[in-house]
């Protein structure tokens, strides 16, 4: 790994030459401007605004703009007349426990690799030192034009440093939590730990940019002249009414993900508050409700006694409508042939 930075180490009395170089690298597909219509690149120029032409990067310098506009140029031979002690040398201030490290802190990170043979003595004893103290180092150096604050500490069989910021460069939460006042109750605690024991553990190291990894393929079907791969539908995701049972569907969902049986739920639902005009409301359906019974069962036995009264008297009243039918049928009928054969008997006689 090439160098960006030489100096040592300073340990009380003890100088440790090293060589600093950057322990992460940026893995993301970066893209260049062009001209939608021909596709030509689009360059940025360095243009000299007096002269209006543009200028190399060995005619370049420094310069600070002051408040009311004027520029006063700084050289490289200014800077290293700063009285810095720090200049090339990552300074050891002290040593603390790394729980006092607030992340919020943390910047860059370097690895810091040993200047050669002789630096391999004082290096090692650093690095076990830091390893059986299991503390890390605050040091302060100086990087690109400005002292900086660091923290050492051991990365296998390396020692490593991690820019941090300075204290008051870090910004206090101050309107950042919510305003609302909110009440958590242990069973809604309870959930959030069983979802957090259900999602268990992950190796880091199986995480990886899917983003980056859909980017490179759609730029590969470009390259082909294929036809870019489709986005997925994202999952629907509803309001949350009820986070009792979000966190419930949520543990259920991670335990299925995992090939485990779901199982029932395990809490209830929070119970809905009754609010004093709802109770009178109730209790006057419920009257309402036991007169309407009563009611159809007088009905229904009213109905049933009548309908019982008397059977004998209905059923000789209905036989007797029957035979006064059937007996006018048949007489009608006899009538009506004899006066048939009467009107036939007239016409014999006749002719």
């Amino acid at each position: 790994m090439r160098s960006i930075w030489n100096g040592a180490i300073s340990f009380g009395l003890v100088s440790i030459p090293i060589k600093l170089v950057n322990a992460t690298e940026n893995r993301s597909i970066s893209f260049r401007q062009i001209h939608s219509e021909d596709g030509g690149r689009i360059r940025y120029r360095k243009v000299c605004e007096l002269e209006d032409r543009e200028v190399t990067q060995a005619e370049i310098g420094k310069g600070y703009e002051d408040a009311d506009g004027t520029v006063i140029p700084i050289t490289d031979e200014d800077l290293s007349h700063l009285p810095l002690p720090t200049a090339k040398t990552i300074e050891i201030v002290a040593f603390v426990p790394a729980d006092r490290i607030d992340p919020l802190q943390m910047d860059s990170a370097y690895y810091l690799a040993a200047g050669g043979a002789p630096a391999a003595k004082p290096y090692t004893l650093l690095r076990e030192a830091l390893k059986r103290s299991q503390k890390v180092a605050i040091a302060k150096y100086a990087l690109r034009g400005r002292e900086r604050l660091g923290m050492l500490r051991v990365v296998e069989d390396a020692i490593a440093m991690h820019g941090l910021l300075w204290p008051d460069e870090v910004r206090t939460p101050e309107g950042v939590a919510p305003d609302t006042h909110v009440t958590v109750n242990d069973k809604e605690l309870d959930l959030a730990d069983a979802l957090m024991d259900t999602l268990g553990e992950i190796e880091l190291d199986e995480l990886h940019d899917e983003y980056r990894e859909a980017l490179e393929e759609v730029v590969a079907a470009k390259a082909a002249g294929e036809a870019p791969p489709e986005l997925p539908e994202p999952a629907k995701s509803g309001k949350v009414l009820d986070l009792m049972a979000a966190l419930e569907n949520s543990v259920r969902a991670a335990k299925k993900s995992r090939g485990e049986e779901p199982g029932e739920a395990e809490v209830r639902s929070l119970p809905q508050r009754k609010t004093a005009r709802a109770a009178p409301k109730q209790a006057a359906g419920k009257k309402s409700t036991a007169a309407t019974k009563k009611a159809a069962a007088k009905k229904t036995a009213s109905s049933a006694k009548k309908s019982t009264a008397k059977p004998g008297q209905g059923a000789k009243k209905s036989t007797a409508r029957t035979t006064a039918k059937s007996t006018a049928k048949s007489t009608a009928k006899s009538t009506a042939k004899k006066t048939t054969a009467k009107k036939a008997a007239s016409r014999k006689r006749t002719a």
